[in-house]
């Protein structure tokens, strides 16, 4: 949505008059603003649609009528009118684009879960890691091959408790895993209460859209390259034990993904 911060106004083509000849005017040429995939488009409170396949199409703003001319007033008791009417001006709107991606599988976890290091392990993506809080700023996308088709797959930033009102990258975030088919939950198994993680995450889906917590999910224990007994934790999701930095397990996980998309 760069290109719109750098030009925010757009304004359609301008009709042209009416000639002799009972001849009407030229319409007003149509702009059409390119935005990419997943754009939702707002008109204050309203939704007035939203992109989600190549082509398609919002409209949100008409043009105005254009005016009769005078052949339109012709009368048998007025056979040379002059009386004309002005053109209408278009509807002026002020819209709110907002970006939700389009991927099949999201990637959640609390900061420093490792997920731009499980994007890495599985799509040939190059996010930025690091050892602190919040490496991610923006979701990565990377796309894991199949035979079949291509997996789009998002890293979001860290979710924290307070999310769904806007702490930490809150809301900025949380609505991009709206669109993913298959939501991948990444726990850190090192820290003392892993189970505690997968609660709080659930929490924040279900304050922020309980529409969340209906997606299908899958379970990822990361970095049991850091624990010497790995706990086995019973969930009622598919569980995946894994350390994305050594590569253990992520042949299984990319085998799973491929054939559930």
């Amino acid at each position: 949505l760069y290109d719109l911060k750098i030009k925010p106004h757009y304004h359609a083509g301008r009709g042209q008059h009416g000639k002799g000849k009972k001849m009407h005017g030229r319409s007003g040429a149509d702009i059409f603003i390119h935005v990419p995939l997943g754009v939702v488009v707002r008109d204050g409170k309203d939704e007035l649609g939203e992109i989600l396949s190549e082509g398609g199409r919002i409209l949100v703003a008409r043009g105005g009528p254009g005016g009769r001319g005078n052949a339109r007033f012709v009368s048998s008791t007025n056979q040379a009118p002059r009386q004309v009417e002005a053109g209408m001006p278009g509807v002026t709107k002020t819209l709110r684009l907002e970006l939700k991606l389009i991927s099949d599988i999201g990637i959640v976890g609390l900061p420093n879960a490792g997920k731009s290091t499980l994007l890495r392990a599985i799509t040939a993506a190059r996010p930025r890691i690091a050892d602190f809080p919040f490496t991610t700023l923006t979701p990565n996308l990377g796309v894991l091959r199949s035979n079949t088709r291509n997996v789009v797959i998002a890293d979001m930033p860290g979710i924290i408790k307070g999310a769904h009102k806007g702490k930490g990258l809150g809301l900025l975030f949380l609505r991009h895993i709206e669109r993913s088919s298959l939501l991948l939950l990444l726990i850190d198994i090192s820290v003392a209460h892993p189970r505690r993680q997968y609660e709080a995450l659930l929490r924040e889906f279900g304050q922020y859209k309980r529409e969340l917590l209906e997606k299908k999910r899958i379970v990822i224990f990361n970095k049991i390259d850091l624990v010497h007994n790995i706990p086995r934790l019973v969930m009622k999701e598919k569980v995946f034990y894994v350390s994305a930095l050594k590569g253990t397990n992520i042949s299984q996980l990319v085998e799973y993904l491929k054939n559930e998309n």
